[in-house]
């Protein structure tokens, strides 16, 4: 596993095609290394674009703080 930092959240898109938000939280152990917490967030949306914007007002969530899994084809 890499020691850089994962970007606090990440946006999928689930098998219904809805849009999803894993918010990520990064600890370091005592050596330096990451341990990274993830939380799937119950809210579903038609856009990549509203959930940012739920990003946005709830978490305080900027630009650059996305990953973004790309979908299956």
């Amino acid at each position: 596993m890499s020691r850089e930092a994962v970007r606090p959240y990440l946006i999928s898109k689930d098998d219904e095609g809805n849009f999803r938000l894993t918010v990520r939280e990064t600890r370091y152990n005592s050596q330096g290394y990451p341990l990274v917490t993830s939380h799937l967030q119950d809210e579903t949306f038609k856009s990549a674009a509203a959930v940012r914007n739920f990003a946005r007002d709830v978490f305080k969530a900027e630009p650059g703080q996305y990953d973004q899994l790309k979908s299956r084809s």
